[in-house]
């Protein structure tokens, strides 16, 4: 008998196809002032201890960092910054550091929607999504963004704050939900840091460790329904609570305080074989082709060769991406990404970032 209801020759209802969000396209930027090696003869004047000293110089070296880049300029002699913002004997306190992010970071994130091609997107864009953990300010960047770029008054605004280096995947996320609901949607997602304002003073190794990797940079990007770029396919999220206290970042009188812990990389190295399924969908990894992992550190891609199991090749872009530009937080996956929309058509790929928690946020794509 059919179905109560329904004429029994009457086709099922229509159920419309699902919208897929791409990442149509990218784009990135990073200051113009190189810090790396300024930063590690400033950090080697605040070791007091000879041995210290030794063992900071020797790790510096493994960083596989070359060039890192700040809003900031170092003075020549390494003994702070030519404006005075950072000196040997003194740092600067909290208003000063976000007073600081408030007059960067237009500058830099013009930059980045520039090389993306905002210019002529402004008044098309529909919604406007910025993630940052570096710098907050009300009206922020996105009030800023929204009248350089001519973008609509009802534009919709949403802030990612304060989720550290996987916030670039939360905001893709974001942006992706947006799409698949309304498929007229042409989202911008802004991942803008300005890393280099927290630096704190320091004569602990591991602290000064920490500081040698991070930079400031910025992404834009434009993600809409439009099949073409990196087409998302779905995502991942992964807690990790008894590793909570080995990345933190709290707000301090001076300035932001970070903790990363030297455990990070054997913590992901155990943990991310019991995710693997979840995170690839329950495929093999050799079904990938290419993997968009951020690259925290040397040793936190080590970390994710060994827990996935993935030929040393693998993480090429990403180390690239850390050679040249050292860690810029939630921006950093978003260079890497730029580099692979040109892999090859139909390609698959993972990307993977990390944050406080410990936590992981993941998302598989392919090229379209």
């Amino acid at each position: 008998m059919p179905a109560p209801g329904r004429c029994g020759n009457s086709p099922p209802p229509h159920v419309p196809p699902v919208t897929q969000a791409h990442i149509n396209r990218i784009g990135t930027a990073v200051p113009r002032h190189e810090v790396h090696d300024a930063f590690r003869r400033f950090a080697d004047r605040q070791i007091t201890e000879p041995r210290i000293r030794t063992a900071f110089a020797r790790l510096a070296e493994r960083s596989q960092i070359d060039t890192r880049h700040s809003v900031l300029e170092a003075e020549p002699d390494a003994s702070g910054t030519v404006d005075g913002f950072y000196r040997f004997d003194a740092f600067p306190g909290t208003a000063a550091r976000m007073a600081r992010y408030e007059r960067e970071a237009p500058a830099l994130a013009e930059a980045a929607c520039l090389a993306m091609g905002l210019e002529e997107e402004g008044p098309r864009i529909t919604h406007v999504i910025y993630a940052t953990c570096t710098g907050f300010a009300a009206p922020g960047l996105d009030h800023w963004l929204i009248r350089r770029f001519g973008m609509p008054g009802n534009v919709e605004r949403s802030i990612v704050g304060f989720m550290g280096c996987q916030a670039a995947i939360n905001a893709l996320k974001l942006a992706h939900h947006i799409v698949r609901s309304d498929a007229g949607a042409r989202v911008l997602v802004l991942n803008l840091e300005l890393c280099t304002l927290h630096l704190q003073p320091s004569p602990e190794i591991e602290q000064l460790l920490c500081f040698l990797l991070f930079a400031d940079g910025a992404s834009a990007a434009l993600v809409t329904a439009e099949p073409k770029g990196i087409g998302i396919e779905g995502f991942h999220a992964a807690l990790i609570p008894e590793a909570a206290d080995q990345i933190t970042w709290r707000i301090g009188d001076g300035g932001f305080d970070m903790t990363l812990s030297g455990f990070v990389p054997l913590t992901l190295a155990r943990a991310l074989p019991e995710e693997a399924a979840a995170i690839l969908a329950g495929e093999a990894a050799d079904a990938y082709d290419l993997w968009a992992v951020h690259p925290g550190g040397r040793s936190v891609l080590d970390g994710v060769i060994h827990g996935l199991n993935l030929p040393e090749h693998a993480l090429d872009v990403s180390r690239a991406v850390l050679r040249e530009h050292g860690n810029m937080s939630s921006a950093t996956v978003m260079f890497v990404l730029q580099r692979m929309m040109t892999a090859g058509r139909g390609q698959r790929g993972c990307a993977l970032a990390f944050g406080p928690g410990l936590s992981a946020e993941t998302m598989r794509f392919r090229l379209a």
